[in-house]
């Protein structure tokens, strides 16, 4: 990602769980093609269904 770059400029995805749109973030840098929730607790609800 080049430096420097406004929130609204992110790349943005929807979560598989709550369904709310959620921006990159840096610790997501290099898997970011992964990332599939927007929080540990989207991520802990999908496993309960």
């Amino acid at each position: 990602m080049p430096k420097h770059l406004k929130k609204a400029d992110l790349p943005t995805k929807t979560c598989a769980t709550c369904g709310r749109p959620f921006t990159w973030r840096k610790k997501w840098a290099k898997v970011w093609d992964e990332v599939r929730y927007c929080s540990d607790r989207c991520r802990g609800e999908r496993k309960r269904d």
